[in-house]
């Protein structure tokens, strides 16, 4: 059975290559492994080692750290099905909201809100 941290330093490297739009194939060429492993890595299957996540960091633009922000116990590690930021269709909307301009980002995040109130 994986660790809670190998799970959720995986899960923060699964959450960083998604909303910088990187496949796992090109990760796994950037870090120089194969993709498998970054799938291993990315499930909590295998333990990501120092240098390695240094080198993921580095191809993520995040300090290392970023990978254990919100990890205060390794017992109270959150499901993904707790963190909508592991879902993919969210971080894909939040990808394509910050790619619209500005003043119109402002306008759809003001409709969101409008249709969120309705819908409760």
């Amino acid at each position: 059975m994986a660790h809670p941290v190998d799970v959720h330093v995986g899960q923060r490297v699964r959450q960083r290559r998604w909303m910088i739009g990187m496949t796992q194939q090109q990760l796994a060429n950037k870090v120089g492994i194969k993709f498998q492993q970054i799938q291993k890595y990315e499930t909590g299957a295998n333990r990501v080692s120092a240098s390695r996540l240094w080198d993921i960091a580095d191809a993520l633009d995040v300090p290392v750290s970023f990978f254990f922000e919100g990890l205060d116990h390794a017992e109270e590690v959150v499901s993904p099905q707790g963190d909508v930021m592991t879902d993919k269709e969210a971080l894909d909307l939040v990808r394509a909201y910050y790619a619209i301009p500005e003043h119109q980002r402002k306008s759809l995040f003001d409709l969101a809100q409008v249709l969120s109130a309705q819908a409760a």
